[in-house]
């Protein structure tokens, strides 16, 4: 009988784990799906040692983007930087190949990061966040890879998401002008940032969710999936929109989140610059980080957004995008 065609399969844990003992020389290890989503998370573990193995989809990354992934991790980790490291298979390989339904899937097998998401940061916690993502964006600004990585322009920011999602707002015409009118005014404030602005490649979701703190208040970063060239102040918004969301949804108040912001941006001075400029750009780069990851939402409904995605989380998104538009400026220290 044929084969039908599949567009993303789930690899199966107990076959993986196998494949990965041949290959890492890991002995009694368990091996259990985490996350099957952007991509396919697998927690591999045994009684001394734990790591996350990553399985990409090819309609979300190719091999080259991949490997850019993975360069820049190595450098990043050879540098000092504190974040999640590729770990290289017996033969000195990082990227893994399988012979999936769909065709060739890729994993990379990824150091565990120690402790646990934080999201109510003490101010210590916060200085660290600010040091350690400074001292990632010190290494970031200065290299070029190799290997390809998106850019992170205002065609793929603004203008490409608004087309993706122009079709899924039918009906909901009043929302979908609301966006398109927003982003010309966003792209008008692109247009005037100055040299001031540090260029590099940038998280572009440097959020709580991916980054741990251990019992000691180290910190590891990880999930560098979406990493790319563009402005470094986009994970300065990123991580500004924790605060925004935990305000929106009265975990704190006002002061407590413009205190707190303040503590990280203080600490990101004492290793590299940050101008005023860039601060105040933060809600129009804030703005990006919404629609970008809005297309992205809506691109890729067919393989995991189907849970979520439709009319009501649409309608819900753009309330919130507004309300981000109308308060993330007094948040700002």
């Amino acid at each position: 009988m044929e084969i039908f065609p599949t567009q993303y399969s789930t690899l199966s844990s107990k076959a993986l784990n196998v494949k990965l003992q041949e290959r890492y020389g890991l002995s009694n290890t368990t091996c259990r799906l985490l996350i099957r989503n952007v991509s396919d998370t697998y927690i591999i573990e045994n009684t001394t040692e734990k790591f996350i193995f990553k399985i990409y989809r090819d309609a979300h990354r190719k091999l080259e983007e991949i490997r850019g992934e993975v360069e820049l991790l190595n450098t990043l980790f050879q540098r000092g930087a504190k974040v999640s490291r590729p770990i290289p298979d017996k033969n000195g390989d990082a990227i893994q190949a399988f012979n999936a339904a769909e065709g060739t899937r890729y994993g990379v097998l990824f150091s565990w990061a120690q402790g646990s998401v934080v999201y109510a940061m003490s101010d210590a916690q916060l200085g660290t966040v600010g040091r350690e993502m400074a001292a990632v964006h010190h290494i970031t600004s200065s290299i070029e890879l190799s290997h390809h990585r998106q850019q992170y322009s205002i065609e793929t920011v603004f203008v490409n998401p608004l087309k993706i999602l122009e079709p899924a707002f039918a009906g909901l015409e009043d929302d979908y002008a609301y966006l398109k009118q927003t982003a010309a005014e966003v792209i008008e404030r692109y247009n005037q940032f100055d040299e001031s602005f540090s260029y590099g490649y940038c998280h572009f979701d440097f959020m709580p969710k991916n980054f741990h703190f251990n019992i000691d208040n180290e910190i590891t970063f990880f999930d560098f999936d979406f990493v790319g060239k563009g402005l470094l102040a986009y994970d300065i918004a990123s991580f500004f929109v924790h605060y925004f969301l935990e305000f929106t949804y009265g975990k704190i108040t006002e002061q407590e989140a413009r205190d707190a912001f303040g503590i990280f941006v203080d600490s990101y001075r004492k290793v590299r610059p940050l101008s005023n400029a860039e601060i105040a750009a933060i809600p129009y780069l804030g703005f990006g980080f919404w629609l970008f990851y809005f297309g992205f939402q809506c691109e890729n409904f067919d393989d995991w957004s189907n849970l979520f995605w439709g009319p009501k989380f649409m309608k819900d998104r753009v309330v919130l995008i507004k309300k981000w538009m109308d308060t993330a400026h007094i948040l700002l220290p």
